[in-house]
Order: C-alpha cells, then sequence, then structure tokens
C-alpha cells in the first residue's frame, strides 16, 4: 500500500514509539510562527524553542495554554463592538488556530453570534475593507482553465470538508461579491468547534463570478472581479471545472454549496449531487432545521405535525427548501404525498404561488396552487395576499424566509390565534435587522400564546410575569454533524434519507433537554413554554449524536464507502466518532529529518 502524503506540505503527524502523537514540522523560526496551524506562541517549551530556531523570536516565559486561554478572553472583552469581536477572533485564528478553536469552544454560546450570524454579516459587507491575511481558496471566472493547477497551491493534503459560495446571496443582505469569502470560514469555524473536523481538513472557498453590484465595481478597493457576474453556459463550465478539480485534488471531499442565489442554488445542487458528495445548507440545511424546529413546536402543543397547516413566505432557496422538508416530515406521519402538499402553502413578493404566475421556478412547481384548489377562499387581487393566505387557509404555523423586516403583521398573527390559541410564529430571517417580526411583539400580540423561533439570537422575553423563550433557529444545529457524519461515512452522497436524520435527531435531542432524557439537562433549561431548539452550549453533543445517525444513515442508503463503520454496534459507532472528533490541544513539535 502506498505511504499516505503527509497532511501539508509543512508538517505531518506522527506517532512515536509509545503510540503518543507528534507534529513533525519542516519549517522552523519565522515561519513556524506564521504558521497558524503550528504556532503556539507563548507556549512552546524551551525544548522546543531551541530544537526549532525560535528563541528569541517570543517572549522568555513559557505560557500554559489556560493562561493563554484566559489572556485571550480578557482580551476579547475589551472589544467595544461586535464587529471589533470578530475581527479580533479572525485575527487569532490567523495567528494562533488551535488558541482561537480552544478559546471558542470554552464560549460557544456567547461567541457563535460573533462569528456568525448575525456579526458576520457585518464582516462580509467590509470584508474588502478589513482584509489582513489571506485564508481559504479563491477562484475567478477568469481561471476556467488552472483550477486544477491553482489547488495544488493549497498546503494541505487532505481537505474532507469544503465551503463554497458564489456570494450571490449572503444571508438576507444579497449580493457581496468577494466578501462572501468570511461566510465560508464562518461555516468552516463551526464544522471545527462543533463538529470536530480538523481544521486541516477544512476548506473556505470563494467561487468569484463578479458581482451585480455596481458599487462594488465602482469601488477602487474591493478585492473581487470587478465586472459582471458571470452566469449561463460559461457559469455552468466554470463550475464542473471547480468540481473537477477538487474531485482530483481531494477524491474524499465533500462540498457545501453556500449562499447561491434561488434558481441558482437549486441547480447546482442537481447538477452535482450525484457527481461528487455535496449538499445546499441553505435548502437542506434549513430545511432540517426548521422541520426539527416545528416538530418540536406541535408536540409543546401536544398535536402532530400532520395537526398544522403551513404558510411559509419567502420562495427562494432557504423557503422551498424548508416546504419541502415540512412535507417530507408531513409523509413521515402517514400523510400521502398529496396529503402533504396540501398542508403547506408558500407565498412570495405576488402571494400565494399560484399557476399562471409570470417567472416561476422549477423547484416551485410542485407547491403552485390552481384556481381549483382555492374554491371558498375569500381574497381581492389577482393572487391571495399572506393575510388573505393565513385567513382563508386557516395557518397554524408561519415561517418567514423573506429578509424584510417587519412583514408579519399584528393583523396577521391575530388572524392566526382564530385557529389556534398556540400559533407558532418562526420569522428566520438573518441577519436579526432583516427579521419579519420581533419576538417581544408577537409574544405580546398573542398575550404568551405563540411559540416563537427566530434566525438570529434573542433574549427571551418577559411578559405577564413569565419568561418565553425565543428558540433560535441555527442551521449550526445540522450542518456539522451532518458533515462530520458524512466524512466518517466517507459517504459517496449526502441523500434525503441523512438530512432527514439529522433533522429527527435534532428534534429527540431537545426534547431530551427539557425533561431530563439526556447529557444537555446541564444546561438548566427550564423556561416556559418549552423551548423548540436546544441551548448553543450542547452544540457539540448534538452533533456527535447527528453524526451517529447519519452515518447509519448512510448505511441503509447504501452510501457509506468506509467498510470498517457498516458492521458496528450503535455504541461502537458513537465511541468511533467520539474518538475521531479533533480537539484543540497543542501537540509536541519536533523538527523533521532531512529529506534525502
Amino acid at each position: 500500500m502506498p505511504k499516505s502524503p503527509p497532511v501539508s506540505r509543512y508538517y505531518d503527524v506522527q506517532r512515536d514509539e509509545r503510540g503518543e502523537r507528534f507534529i513533525a514540522v519542516n519549517v522552523s523560526g519565522l515561519s513556524l510562527l506564521q504558521n497558524p496551524l503550528l504556532n503556539k506562541t507563548t507556549a512552546f517549551t524551551a525544548e522546543e524553542r531551541q530544537e526549532l530556531g525560535l528563541e528569541g523570536l517570543i517572549p522568555p516565559h513559557v505560557s500554559t495554554f489556560e493562561d493563554q486561554k484566559t489572556r485571550t478572553y480578557l482580551r476579547y472583552l475589551k472589544c467595544g463592538t461586535d464587529l471589533e469581536k470578530h475581527e479580533y477572533l479572525r485575527a487569532l485564528q490567523d495567528r494562533n488556530e488551535v488558541l482561537f478553536y480552544a478559546v471558542l469552544e470554552d464560549h460557544l454560546e456567547e461567541m457563535l453570534p460573533i462569528i456568525y450570524t448575525p456579526t458576520v454579516g457585518e464582516a462580509v459587507k467590509s470584508y474588502s475593507s478589513n482584509y489582513r491575511y489571506p485564508r481559504g481558496f479563491t477562484v475567478s471566472a477568469h481561471d476556467i482553465g488552472r483550477v486544477e493547477e491553482m489547488l495544488e497551491n493549497v498546503s494541505v493534503n487532505d481537505v474532507r470538508m469544503i465551503v463554497a459560495t458564489d456570494s450571490s446571496a449572503i444571508l438576507g443582505i444579497g449580493d457581496q461579491g468577494f466578501g462572501g469569502m468570511a461566510i465560508s470560514i464562518g461555516k468552516l469555524s463551526l464544522y471545527t468547534a462543533a463538529g470536530g473536523v480538523g481544521p486541516d481538513k477544512t476548506l473556505p472557498v470563494e467561487l468569484d463570478v463578479g458581482t451585480n453590484r455596481q458599487d462594488l465595481i465602482d469601488d477602487p478597493l474591493y478585492l473581487g472581479l470587478h465586472e459582471k457576474r458571470m452566469s449561463g453556459a460559461q457559469y455552468d463550465e466554470f463550475l464542473d471545472a471547480f468540481v473537477e478539480a477538487v474531485a482530483y485534488r481531494y477524491p474524499k471531499a465533500i462540498i457545501q454549496w453556500e449562499d447561491f442565489s434561488r434558481g441558482t442554488a437549486f441547480h447546482v445542487l442537481e447538477r452535482f449531487r450525484k457527481v461528487i458528495p455535496s449538499f445546499n445548507d441553505d435548502i437542506q440545511g434549513t430545511g432540517a432545521m426548521a422541520l426539527a424546529g416545528l416538530m418540536r413546536a406541535a408536540s409543546i402543543k401536544g398535536e402532530r405535525l400532520a395537526d398544522q397547516v403551513f404558510v411559509v413566505v419567502g420562495a427562494g432557496a432557504a423557503g422551498i427548501g424548508v416546504a419541502l422538508a415540512i412535507r417530507q416530515g408531513l409523509e413521515l406521519e402517514g400523510l400521502s404525498f398529496e396529503e402533504a402538499g396540501a398542508r403547506v402553502f408558500v407565498v412570495d413578493r405576488y402571494g400565494l404561488l399560484m399557476e399562471g404566475q409570470s417567472d416561476l421556478e422549477v423547484q416551485q412547481l410542485s407547491f403552485v396552487r390552481r384556481q381549483g384548489d382555492l374554491e371558498g377562499w375569500q381574497y381581492a387581487g389577482e393572487y391571495p395576499t399572506l393575510h388573505e393566505v393565513i385567513v382563508n387557509a386557516r395557518a397554524t404555523a408561519l415561517l418567514g424566509f423573506t429578509g424584510v423586516p417587519g412583514l408579519f403583521k399584528q393583523a396577521d398573527i391575530e388572524a392566526m390565534l382564530r385557529h389556534t390559541p398556540r400559533p407558532i410564529v418562526f420569522p428566520l430571517s438573518n441577519p436579526s435587522s432583516h427579521v419579519e417580526a420581533q419576538p417581544e411583539d408577537l409574544i405580546r400580540w398573542t398575550d404568551g400564546g405563540a411559540i416563537v423561533a427566530s434566525g438570529s439570537p434573542f433574549p427571551d422575553i418577559e411578559y405577564g410575569g413569565k419568561r418565553y423563550p425565543v428558540g433560535q433557529g441555527n442551521n449550526a444545529f445540522i450542518f456539522p454533524g451532518l458533515g462530520f457524519g458524512a466524512i466518517t461515512a466517507r459517504a459517496r452522497e449526502i441523500t434525503d434519507g441523512m438530512i432527514l436524520a439529522a433533522a429527527l435527531t435534532l428534534a429527540e435531542f431537545t426534547a431530551q433537554c427539557v425533561t431530563g432524557g439526556g447529557a444537555a439537562t446541564q444546561s438548566g433549561y427550564q423556561l416556559h413554554p418549552e423551548p423548540v431548539y436546544p441551548p448553543i452550549s450542547e452544540l457539540r453533543e448534538l452533533s456527535v449524536r447527528i453524526a451517529v445517525r447519519v452515518v447509519r444513515q448512510a448505511i441503509v442508503d447504501g452510501v457509506c464507502a468506509e467498510r470498517r463503520m457498516r458492521n458496528l454496534t450503535d455504541d461502537q459507532l458513537e465511541a468511533a466518532i467520539r474518538a475521531r472528533a479533533w480537539l484543540p490541544q497543542y501537540l509536541p513539535l519536533r523538527q523533521a529529518p532531512a529529506r534525502p
């Protein structure tokens, strides 16, 4: 069997005669200190400093890891704004990656909104003006014939998880051009901190195909291509070249497609999901997250998912992805495809999706209503408005993916109260400035009856002498465990069954957090009504549970290429996954022998 290549051209992870891991490095001195995956800053031992040419380059005191974490966190607390905190953590990641992840894991609930939504939205918008240090891989529309050659410049040799974006639809803030790289970096930080994927197994990617924002094109400080977006056959050719190059350079890699515009997101997913193991987090991750929250919300009401009528507002990638997931969840409860579809209403800018609208996209067609479907409905215009859909459909659940702040009005929510005393309302747009309704208003409009979740974090609501939790419908509950499970299984494809397994695990885990059936009870989650999502502090444990179920489903679906996983019991599988999870710990560094 041929010897595996080193982890990186700069180092390799090896085992000594006692079986203990260490890092053999072929760089020293300042070059070593400038590599964030190797740099321990002040924690290098005296022996390492002498052997690796570090004496005189760092302070003489040898810090403990705990001292480093304390110093780093105290400095973090001095940052004045959330964006300053984000930039501080990113600078730490670029300087000392192990320390960055150790601090992040210790303060995950506090720092998640800083490195991810909502603060990452501000980081995306200021990415070019705040650019400091290269991270990830960028391929532009000018590089179609050179992608394979360019990937050879990436120093790590065994990438397993790639997050790739063309930045055409970032969060709720739209086309951000080259700035979308911040999203890829942020997502992969969570794959490591919450999912256990080693940082040298990840690669953030920016697919720079231009931007349709003239203000970016005219900005001399903008770092991306100063030209209009590529589209059509040229765009497909560009992505084909990228996927082919990735499959050659990193044959075990999984791609997460991120923040593509509505039609493009589905097109890219369908074009490549059977070519290279890949999924779209905006479509499938959001769908799984929302389905899990809806299942929990129905359970809180003492009802089933099939007892609800759903109105999904926003027919882009996230909205249609959620509508698809809801329909799948309803079928799981025994409804036919037609019966499930009849309980899901999708509303876009014209109103209810209906036959005859001019710019319907392929992925929307299965949710289009015909005139005959609306027998007995009363509405004034050509198509029912959001409010008219809520009234006529007798909606009990309302979900928003529009990025339109304040879209859900008091009259809409009061109309829901005529159909249920406990309306489920999930304004899930990001960032928080784009939320369709303020959670506090939703609680007040329903006199505490609403079951609420939002995309960005909001504090618990004090109302009528009670505290009401606002669940954070965060895709981070899904994608780290899904990705780690797919990596562990060496999945040949990310199947719908694997996505559904992640959703069901999230719903079950949340129930355990509340009822005391699992490890998450350590968080002391005592709120009324019960929360629809678990506390962020349990993200690592949740990701392990999801990874186990995803591997098991990959085996059932016949896409698990890792033979060693196929005959394990659930307990053995869980133990194997826990053992594989990367932990932020310093390993001893030694100078690699000179090459002959």
